[in-house]
């Protein structure tokens, strides 16, 4: 019964810190661009955007198909690194021990 007792302690010490873990990624922020930074885009650690910069440059009303593709392209690489970020935080954590529900 005692070592039901300390994995119940060691599970709840590992649920406190993932709380307070989510906390924190939830502040945190990567930035990435495309186009040579014709189009930069901010996202947080809850992979929520936060941001597009579009450089006027950028813009050209006879060819919005490359303004989409630079847009898709910064999204999508900014929500991997934030996935990323958030995957290696836990990691730390977990152990390397993959949790349902969890990000």
């Amino acid at each position: 019964m005692k070592d039901l007792g300390a994995m119940m302690k060691q599970a709840q010490q590992m649920q406190a810190k993932m709380a307070s873990l989510q906390n924190e990624l939830a502040e945190r922020e990567v930035e990435t661009s495309a186009g040579g930074g014709a189009v930069k885009v901010r996202v947080n650690g809850k992979q929520e955007l936060l941001s597009i910069k579009i450089l006027k440059e950028a813009v050209d009303p006879n060819d919005v198909e490359t303004l989409e593709e630079l847009v898709f392209t910064a999204v999508n690489q900014a929500l991997k690194q934030s996935q990323d970020m958030v995957t290696n935080a836990m990691s730390k954590i977990t152990g390397g021990m993959k949790l349902p529900g969890m990000f």
